[in-house]
């Protein structure tokens, strides 16, 4: 589904400025080996910030994932686009966001209700007026799926963000690794830690940046967002 006007409502939030208490790790896809020592390996171009859980102090856990997830999105396209004055929304200005556009009810704001793909795109074009493409797929390891993300990746390489229905933990691909064999990876990069990570390694080496196989993803729909940024 191609999604590159859906949501065309003007957003007159101001999105404030942050500091947050610890400099949150960047681009720890970067720095994970491939998962076998042959093949073709694509990683998302660009930078970005990994949120996870409590990185702001906004305390999240068990319902922020999809959060994480479109805040380390922007922070790519942030970069991508070298808009350093731009800033990632906290999750309460998200929340604010998809009020505004008619997605969600006042209530919505300052809930813990969780958010998904679809809304998450619904934020990026809204901010960035950016074409998108949906991809819902019932199989991701379908082959013809896999060959769009490794077309996706090879043409635009970007951070993409991941949901599930059975799998709703949210989580972004930032990397596609096909072996000779035909076998497919996917890099994960899975928002859901808690505490600071005290470095890069610390996040590979308990498993939330980490390449997963694809017969490791549960039996589920998905529905991945794909931003269509050189």
């Amino acid at each position: 589904m191609d999604t590159e006007s859906a949501q065309q409502a003007p957003v007159g939030l101001s999105i404030s400025p942050k500091t947050y208490t610890y400099a949150l790790h960047e681009d720890p896809h970067l720095a994970v080996a491939p998962p076998t020592a042959t093949g073709e390996t694509l990683l998302t171009r660009g930078r970005f910030s990994y949120f996870h859980y409590g990185c702001d102090g906004h305390q999240d856990a068990g319902w922020g994932c999809g959060y994480r997830t479109l805040q380390t999105a922007i922070s790519w396209l942030i970069n991508k686009r070298s808009q350093a004055a731009q800033q990632v929304p906290s999750i309460r200005e998200i929340q604010q966001i998809l009020i505004e556009l008619g997605d969600k009810p006042a209530s919505f704001g300052g809930s813990r209700d969780w958010i998904g793909t679809l809304e998450e795109f619904y934020v990026i074009d809204a901010l960035f007026q950016l074409p998108c493409k949906i991809l819902h797929t019932n199989e991701l390891c379908a082959t013809e799926v896999l060959q769009q993300l490794r077309s996706y990746f090879v043409e635009y390489a970007g951070f993409i963000p991941m949901g599930g229905l059975s799998d709703a933990a949210s989580k972004g691909i930032a990397g596609w690794h096909g072996t000779p064999t035909g076998e497919v990876y996917l890099l994960i990069v899975d928002p859901h830690y808690v505490g600071v990570p005290g470095s890069k390694q610390q996040l590979i080496d308990s498993g939330y940046v980490r390449w997963m196989h694809t017969s490791e993803l549960q039996t589920s729909a998905y529905n991945l967002c794909l931003m269509l940024q050189q």
